[in-house]
């Protein structure tokens, strides 16, 4: 891992793919798995928006690094009048804390960046609902979207969205090996054919993880945090 990124905080972000409300349940239970495993791994653990979480601790990224993927659930749907099976997907994004947030490590033109600001729905006292305290930064030319909204001020959320957005900005340039931030394209989209692993709760219980063929049958064990028992086998 280059001397840039602090391994002892990960950026753990999981946005909702094909599947409508399924996915959306979908995101928000491998949220509350990643929020009940740190806490089992004596993690410190804060959301930073409604779909990523900031975690730290002692190489707090290699716990989550090859979570990074497309994740499938199939289920009989809590949103199907008729109860019909539903598959849905989500994408899951591990990054390392970048370090050194400056120009001399990335610089982004401000014509690259679309500011919005809007009132905060999470915790941060009577001002909540009245000031436009949080942040969404879009990275126009790779369509990398950040938010924050758990700081009190606008400006603390605006640096802790452009420290989320040149994090992954600079894991992206280090998988590719690019070197000018104008090279990134978008990533891989969270639908069939692109999942890592598949949680299956009907018609039989399994959890596959498609990297290393292992397939266990204690998926209410796996949502519950428990992810070494399907993890154990993945080469870090």
């Amino acid at each position: 891992m280059d001397s840039h990124f602090d391994v002892n905080t990960v950026y753990l972000s999981v946005f909702a793919g094909a599947g409508g409300e399924d996915a959306k349940d979908w995101a928000r239970m491998l949220l509350s798995m990643y929020k009940k495993y740190s806490l089992k791994k004596n993690l410190k653990c804060v959301p930073v928006n409604d779909n990523t979480l900031e975690i730290k601790g002692s190489n707090a990224y290699d716990f989550f690094k090859n979570e990074s993927g497309v994740h499938r659930l199939v289920r009989i749907s809590p949103f199907d009048a008729k109860k019909l099976r539903h598959t849905s997907f989500a994408l899951v994004e591990a990054l390392p804390a970048f370090k050194r947030i400056g120009a001399e490590d990335i610089s982004i033109p401000d014509k690259d960046l679309k500011i919005e600001f809007m009132r905060s729905s999470g915790p941060g006292g009577q001002n909540v609902n009245k000031v436009e305290t949080a942040v969404r930064i879009v990275h126009i030319p790779t369509g990398i979207a950040v938010s924050s909204q758990v700081e009190r001020s606008q400006s603390q959320n605006r640096e802790k969205a452009m420290t989320l957005l040149k994090s992954k900005l600079a894991m992206v340039m280090e998988e590719r090996h690019e070197r000018e931030l104008g090279n990134l394209r978008v990533r891989v989209e969270p639908e069939w054919g692109h999942e890592i692993r598949s949680y299956v709760l009907h018609p039989y219980k399994q959890v596959k993880d498609h990297r290393t063929g292992l397939k266990i049958s204690k998926v209410e064990d796996v949502l519950d945090g428990n992810l070494d028992i399907i993890t154990g086998q993945i080469v870090k």
